[in-house]
């Protein structure tokens, strides 16, 4: 089960992948559980390439991966939702986002007999918020025509910890529904008025599965590798999209220009094949290290993530990156430094 990836770091450490005795120049990142599964097979692939590098990767949340880089407990962070003007002017020095993985947020549900629902940003909205408290809601009967949904209530549940994947939730809830907007609001940690709060999205994933007519949203890797079923939403172009690897390649593709910095948001995509609810998963990475072989190791691993790591992506269920993210990303890659000085990164390809 994919909750048990979790625990993935303190395995590694065990068995080698994470440990600081074996003479490796050891990376330790911490962060967003959305890209857990592939930063796993990462570390284990990459260590194969290059042997005198090991990445010890914490799941802690995005919002704890971002205070853990941002006062030099790691050395890199990971979110699914990029830095505030504001967190990164209260930095010491300068960070450098830099994608690495799209994923796909979903509305994971536990209706014993229903295994197609649909939604829409208001329903969802509602259902979060605890205004629709039953199954069998007008509205939600409304948007499923032919459904049998049951006479019972809903049992909510969402996320207890600062969460990118909650970003994503709530940005494409306030793009769409000004209750939302209003008394819930967006960012890492919305002020969710209903519902039960589990840490991570192996936490949700376990709760929605082990509770009859639940709700709860995740990643999209984690609610497929735990058997739940999962809604199709309703995008901007009116379209109820199943999320999978296709619909979240729509969501990356339709980008456009790539900002200089790589701050985007893929939510609520114009297109019209787009999963609504689509996040870019970044590392956060100090522009200046303090020590050059970890910098170069940090680099080298960063560089292959965006290149040969890309062909993990697919098979654990995200989308792989759109070359014109790659190629901006090539460019944050390349503008790190030690000592005024950029770094190399050679053994990554570059």
């Amino acid at each position: 089960m994919r909750e048990k990836l979790a625990l993935a770091c303190v395995v590694l450490a065990m068995n080698g992948a994470c440990r600081k005795g074996d003479g490796a120049r050891v990376l330790d990142g911490a962060g967003a559980t959305l890209p857990l599964p592939l930063y796993t097979k990462w570390s284990t692939e990459f260590t194969k390439t290059d042997p005198s590098v090991r990445v010890n990767y914490q799941p802690l949340g995005s919002g704890a991966g971002i205070r853990q880089m941002s006062d030099g407990v790691a050395d890199f962070g990971a979110t699914d939702e990029p830095m505030t003007d504001d967190q990164i002017a209260h930095l010491k020095g300068e960070v450098v986002h830099i994608p690495m993985t799209v994923g796909g947020v979903v509305i994971a549900f536990n209706l014993p007999g229903v295994t197609e629902l649909r939604l829409t940003a208001d329903t969802i909205a509602d259902v979060f918020r605890g205004v629709i408290a039953r199954w069998d809601d007008p509205r939600l009967v409304a948007v499923n025509p032919g459904v049998e949904l049951p006479a019972q209530p809903i049992t909510i549940v969402h996320r207890a910890d600062g969460s990118g994947t909650s970003a994503a939730f709530a940005t494409y809830l306030a793009k769409n529904s000004d209750a939302w907007r209003t008394e819930v609001g967006a960012g890492v940690a919305p002020r969710f008025p209903a519902g039960a709060g589990a840490r991570g999205n192996d936490g949700v994933v376990a709760f929605v599965r082990t509770t009859p007519l639940a709700i709860g949203y995740a990643e999209l890797a984690y609610a497929k590798s735990a058997g739940l079923s999962t809604a199709l939403v309703k995008n901007r172009a009116g379209n109820f999209i199943r999320p999978e690897i296709a619909s979240l390649e729509r969501a990356a593709n339709a980008v456009g220009d790539v900002p200089e910095d790589l701050r985007v948001s893929l939510v609520d995509a114009a297109d019209p094949g787009a999963y609504p609810i689509t996040a870019l998963s970044y590392l956060i990475v100090p522009r200046d290290a303090k020590d050059r072989a970890k910098g170069e190791a940090l680099a080298r691993f960063v560089w292959w993530g965006l290149h040969d790591g890309q062909s993990y992506a697919a098979a654990l269920d995200y989308a792989p990156l759109p070359a014109a993210i790659v190629e901006r990303a090539e460019k944050a890659v390349r503008s790190l430094r030690v000592d005024g000085q950029l770094v190399a990164i050679e053994k990554g390809g570059g």
